[in-house]
C-alpha cells in the first residue's frame, strides 16, 4: 500500500468548498470525495430530523402530551446518535464533517418546520412528511454507495432507514384511525 503524506487537498463538493485529507484508506479519493459530499448532505439533513423532533417535543399540546413527549424525546436521541455516526464516517472518510447549523439550513433536504404549531397531530403530520422523505432519500443512497463499491457507508445507510421506518411507523401509528 503506497504510503500517503498529511497534506491536505481543497476540493468542491457543491457548493461548499470542502477540505479532503489524506488517508491509508484504499477507497479511492474520487469515489471518497463523492461519499463525503452524499453523506454532509445527510448530516445536514439528520441533524435537522433531530431539530424538528425536540422544536415537537418542546412544544407539542394535547391529550397525548405526555406519551408523545417522551417518544419524541426517545426518537430524538435516537437520530443524534446518527448524526454522530454520519459525521464520524465522512471524517474516517478523510472529509470534513460540516456539522454547524449553518450548514445544516444550507444543505437540508427537509421541509421547513414550523415553530407556529402546537397540537399533536400538526406536529405529528410534519414528522411524519419529513421523516418519510429522509427514508427515501437515504434509501437512494444505498443503491449509490453500492455504485460506487462503498458497503460500509451502504450499511451506514441501511441502519439509518431502519431506523427511520421504525420511528415513522410509531409516529404515523397516532394519525391512523
Amino acid at each position: 500500500m503506497k504510503k500517503n503524506n498529511t497534506k491536505t487537498n481543497n476540493v468542491k463538493a457543491s457548493a461548499t468548498k470542502t477540505i479532503m485529507h489524506e488517508t491509508e484508506m484504499s477507497l479511492p479519493q474520487k469515489t471518497r470525495i463523492e461519499v463525503v459530499a452524499l453523506l454532509n448532505k445527510s448530516l445536514a439533513s439528520c441533524s435537522d430530523m433531530y431539530a424538528q423532533l425536540k422544536q415537537a417535543h418542546w412544544n407539542v399540546k394535547g391529550m397525548n402530551f405526555i406519551a408523545l413527549h417522551l417518544l419524541l424525546d426517545t426518537i430524538a436521541e435516537e437520530v443524534e446518535e446518527q448524526v454522530d455516526i454520519i459525521a464520524e464516517r465522512i471524517t474516517s472518510l478523510g472529509g470534513t464533517a460540516l456539522g454547524t447549523l449553518q450548514e445544516a439550513v444550507k444543505n437540508t433536504d427537509l421541509r421547513v418546520y414550523p415553530t407556529d404549531i402546537f397540537q399533536a397531530k400538526d406536529h405529528l403530520a410534519h414528522l411524519t412528511h419529513n421523516m418519510a422523505i429522509f427514508g427515501e432519500l437515504s434509501r437512494n443512497n444505498i443503491d449509490e454507495t453500492e455504485g460506487l463499491d462503498d458497503m460500509a457507508t451502504s450499511d451506514l445507510y441501511i441502519d439509518l432507514v431502519r431506523m427511520l421506518d421504525k420511528n415513522l411507523w410509531f409516529l404515523q401509528a397516532h394519525l391512523q384511525k
